[in-house]
């Protein structure tokens, strides 16, 4: 991108980021271009496009943005509340976009790879223990994906009954449970371990197949049907 020592006011039009939009398409945009576009305007001495690029800058990509305490994020010289909140918002709206995509085109789900394709986007950033349960028909397909519980960071206490009741609700023939360890470390907690043999002999007595319990660290995962544990 061809830098100007003015602001985007004073640009040739088919440089600025907006009317670049309009013209080309959002999918023509840099991250920088569509970076200031959320930011609107940039501060004294600088532009959205010279306040976008150093946040480019700073934290390399979208994702690093989405997960960095807000605390960093004030300490960064020329973004006010207002700012971050755009950016912020922003990329959750790209994340909850994905998520009702994956609802509407109702997937089938035949393993821990399958789910954990468009889930781990969502869980590996998440703060606190948040469990989650993917309701599929007999076929698999899923029909939705519910929010059970928000825990503590360290831990989650789903409630099986709640479960059950959840997934008889909506029709379900299969459940895959998922939470996520704060810590990065995926592995099994001996309560993590529990809670799903209960479930899986809740499942049985209900004739409701439980077919997975998926755990996401940092970019990785544990699934107890894969080590044979369900």
């Amino acid at each position: 991108m061809k830098k100007y020592e003015s602001g985007i006011k004073n640009w040739p039009k088919d440089e600025r980021p907006r009317e670049k939009l309009f013209k080309s398409g959002e999918h023509r945009l840099s991250d920088t271009e569509l970076l200031a576009i959320l930011l609107r305007s940039g501060t004294k001495g600088q532009s959205a496009i010279d306040l976008a690029r150093r946040i480019i800058k700073e934290f390399k990509t979208f994702r690093n943005m989405s997960h960095t305490d807000i605390r960093r994020w004030k300490e960064f010289k020329g973004l006010g509340q207002a700012k971050i909140a755009q950016i912020k918002a922003a990329i959750e709206i790209g994340r909850r976009f994905r998520e009702q995509e994956i609802k509407e085109k109702k997937i089938k789900i035949t393993c821990a790879k399958d789910a954990t394709a468009f889930l781990m986007p969502r869980m590996r950033d998440l703060k606190k223990e948040v469990f989650k349960v993917l309701l599929l028909d007999g076929q698999n397909r899923l029909i939705d994906i519910a929010e059970i519980e928000e825990g503590s960071v360290t831990q989650a206490s789903p409630v099986i009954r709640e479960i059950i009741s959840l997934a008889l609700q909506n029709f379900a023939a299969a459940i895959i449970c998922v939470h996520n360890h704060p810590s990065g470390n995926p592995n099994p907690s001996e309560e993590d371990k529990d809670f799903t043999k209960e479930l899986v002999s809740a499942g049985k007595i209900m004739q409701l197949k439980i077919l997975d319990h998926i755990i996401f660290g940092n970019n990785n995962y544990f699934s107890f049907t894969d080590k044979g544990l369900v």
